[in-house]
């Protein structure tokens, strides 16, 4: 039996780790698949504090991990297919996939999220032949080709300047009139002679048969449709909160889970922190400050049963 159980080991879920093995708690961090998070395959962090220059983001997320390996936490990989509170020994238990369960004082859920897909034609049977959510992972595929990236936001903007570095041509194809992203990016974007938005536009389809060889475009305002040839699209269009495994109660129409300013959830011991939960902004920074806040409540929590 553990003190306190962390599930999910990216910016969130590492910062909570430092700060309950700190306070003194015995704390297991439980992973899917390596720590690190979506960070990982973010090509450069820049608003990170305490880095004069940008920051790789595997760089960064390692840098965590290594400083919680240092401390001493004990890092599992196992994939958590339920949490049930046992009220009757007030106490956590923790199930994974391969029905091996950990019981825990305290929980902090720390999950993040997962990209969105389009769900249109083609998408699922070309991914890894031309589609991708990741242009750090596949960039250096796309070497001399022409590519893609659907969305308007801060991750899409600097998807699409890396992919600039391999790319001959980068379409940035987005549904409104102008990106959401911040203004230093779509700078960056709008002065690059790489890339060329394409706006009021939707991807409907799309084409290849063993790859990418072209995208089925609709223009919103018009409703017209036109081919446009490429050998592979990049898509980022936000991200839905792994809640999967969570009760109905804890989450909002959104399945993200509700918390208050201290990181917890309706039921007593059970933390939420990072992107998984309310109002999240998304950001490393604010993911970090979820996950220390979440530990300093959960030692408070753990020492009052005591």
């Amino acid at each position: 039996m553990k003190e306190l159980i962390i599930i999910g080991a990216g910016p969130a879920g590492l910062t909570a780790a430092i700060y309950g093995i700190r306070a003194g708690l015995d704390v297991l961090l439980i992973e899917r698949y390596s720590p690190g998070g979506q960070v990982i395959n973010t090509y450069e962090v820049e608003n990170y504090p305490g880095f004069v220059e940008p920051v790789q983001g595997w760089e960064l997320m390692s840098a965590m991990e290594g400083q919680v390996r240092r401390l001493g936490v004990e890092i599992i990989n196992g994939d958590v297919k339920s949490i049930i509170k046992n009220t009757e020994e007030n106490l956590f238990n923790v199930e994974l996939t391969d029905n091996h369960i950990h019981k825990a004082k305290a929980i902090i859920l720390a999950c993040g999220a997962t990209h969105n897909q389009l769900k249109i034609p083609g998408e699922t049977e070309l991914t890894g032949k031309g589609v991708s959510y990741c242009a750090t992972c596949d960039g250096a595929f796309f070497k001399d080709k022409v590519t893609a990236v659907n969305g308007g936001g801060d991750t899409a903007l600097e998807e699409a300047l890396f992919l600039t570095k391999f790319a001959s041509k980068v379409y940035l194809i987005h549904r409104r009139e102008e990106f959401r992203g911040a203004k230093i990016l779509q700078d960056r974007v709008l002065s690059n002679d790489k890339i060329e938005p394409i706006y009021n536009s939707v991807v409907k389809s799309i084409n290849g048969s063993e790859n990418v060889t072209s995208l089925t475009l609709k223009n919103v305002k018009t409703s017209e449709e036109k081919e446009l040839k490429l050998d592979g699209l990049f898509i980022f269009i936000g991200y839905s909160p792994n809640t999967g495994f969570l009760p109905e109660e804890i989450l909002n129409e959104r399945s993200e889970v509700i918390v208050n300013k201290e990181m917890q959830t309706s039921v007593p011991g059970l933390f939420a922190a990072g992107d998984m939960r309310e109002d999240s902004k998304r950001q490393i920074v604010m993911a970090a400050a979820d996950g220390a806040t979440a530990a300093l409540e959960a030692y408070n929590y753990v020492n009052e049963m005591k």
